[in-house]
């Protein structure tokens, strides 16, 4: 007892430093599970698990039940139809919200904690490895936002499924995914999000470590987020639209095209692992060069700061050189041939759905024969770029009949390459009106639908 006491006041009188070099180091994996029972212990956290798992599947049902859709969401105009579009508008949602808010709350926090309650010499000492204490601590907050997120995709597919059934899902050309299928992109679109997720969760990392008891630690990532949104919502080239992680929450889009439009996806998934990287390597060397003995410490300044925020800068810039390179992307990506053959790919499926709805005789899309003619409005503004005002005339064919059939479409494209097409007549063809479906009456699939346009495609082909 008396060579404990020893001991132990030997150790109190110690360094952390110190004891650290004179002490066995704790393993990573009890670190881990000692730093995952502590974040999951916050009432905040066990809140937020709580919501993610629940309020989802009642926010989808609830939306599927109603009347009115929020056809201004992206699948949101099928939420009538399949019980999958419900997992793609929560999608929609926790890319723009929720995810960065939860990145923020969660890894934002993650050791600015340790510093408001004074903890880190009692942490240290006990753990004997400031390496281990940053995995440790990494790991854990992954951890929790991962299990955030299979909370979000598997409650939003619940409610959906239970509320309206696992049905056929309209992807965004128009063609119809079976049950199996849209399961599949479902999941695999929540499993790209995770990318730009992990951007932000280092980014959040490095303000928990760079700023301390600071708030703007905790806020960093969704602010990086929010500027990030603002950024897509402008007409930037597409090459520094595709250099920013947060293009990634948008780029899932293309995987519900046939063929899928991998390309943009592709890329936003490599840059945001890219920043991920680039902003967990500062936060880690921060990290290890703290002073731990001082008890005031509140961040490490504002030289660290900037030694977090130039490597991300540079990575942007580099991002940007090698996308406009490789890619040969000019301008907005936005182009007239682009949107043609994207509206024209969309009216055709659609068609056949509607001709399917109706009882009328099958025809394919080859016979169809469809093409579109579309400008923005005036021989003298140029047709690319986005705007709300490029007007669209579709033309098809039907087999026996010798007239051509005609249907106009004023499009609104945003700066991301989605557009939605409202059908300005004929109304028989393309007005409002309700079919029957198997699910029960819905409105015309060729009045209004969604589609996306290829920003790195070729613009003919």
């Amino acid at each position: 007892m008396t060579a404990t006491v020893a001991e132990d006041g030997d150790l109190g009188a110690q360094s952390p430093e110190e004891a650290v070099a004179a002490s066995p180091r704790v393993p990573v994996a009890r670190v881990y599970r000692f730093e995952l029972v502590k974040l999951v212990s916050q009432w905040r956290i066990r809140l937020l698990l709580l919501a993610c798992w629940i309020v989802p599947a009642l926010f989808v049902a609830a939306v599927s039940r109603q009347s009115t859709l929020p056809v201004d969401t992206l699948f949101g105009r099928w939420m009538h139809a399949t019980g999958w579009a419900g997992a793609l508008v929560m999608l929609g949602f926790a890319g723009t919200w929720a995810l960065p808010l939860l990145t923020a709350v969660v890894a934002g926090d993650v050791f600015a904690s340790e510093d408001r309650l004074g903890t880190w010499r009692h942490l240290l000492v006990a753990v004997r490895s400031p390496r281990r204490i940053f995995a440790a601590k990494a790991l854990a907050g992954l951890t929790v936002i991962l299990l955030l997120v299979a909370g979000l995709v598997a409650s939003s597919s619940a409610g959906g499924l239970v509320a309206v059934g696992d049905q056929p899902l309209v992807g965004l050309d128009g063609h119809l995914l079976t049950p199996a299928d849209a399961a599949g992109k479902v999941l695999l679109a929540w499993v790209c999000v995770l990318a730009p997720t992990l951007a932000l969760a280092a980014i959040g990392l490095l303000g928990s470590v760079a700023l301390g008891r600071s708030p703007m630690g905790l806020l960093l990532p969704a602010l990086v987020a929010l500027a990030m949104q603002l950024a897509q919502m402008m007409p930037l080239p597409v090459a520094v639209r595709l250099a920013l992680p947060g293009y990634a929450f948008i780029a899932w889009n293309g995987l519900f095209t046939s063929p899928a439009q991998l390309g943009p996806l592709l890329i936003g998934i490599v840059v945001s692992l890219l920043w991920a990287v680039t902003a967990t390597a500062p936060a880690y060397a921060l990290f290890m060069r703290r002073d731990f003995t001082d008890v005031a410490h509140d961040g490490s300044g504002r030289g660290a700061v900037t030694a977090g925020v130039l490597p991300l800068v540079a990575l942007a810039a580099v991002t940007v050189a090698v996308v406009g390179a490789t890619t040969g992307a000019t301008g907005s990506g936005i182009e007239q041939d682009k949107v043609q053959r994207s509206a024209a790919t969309a009216f055709a499926h659609l068609y056949r759905l509607q001709t399917a709805q109706l009882n009328r005789p099958a025809v394919t899309e080859a016979r169809l024969k469809v093409t579109a003619s579309c400008d923005k409005g005036s021989v003298k503004v140029a047709a690319e770029g986005p705007g709300n005002d490029w007007r669209c005339v579709v033309s098809w064919h039907l087999p026996g009949v010798d007239a051509v059939g005609t249907a106009v479409y004023q499009l609104d494209v945003t700066p991301d390459g989605r557009f939605m097409a409202d059908g300005d007549g004929p109304k028989e063809v393309n007005g409002y009106f309700l079919v029957r479906t198997p699910t029960g009456d819905a409105p015309n699939p060729l009045w209004q639908f969604d589609g996306n346009v290829d920003l790195l495609a070729t613009s003919k082909g």
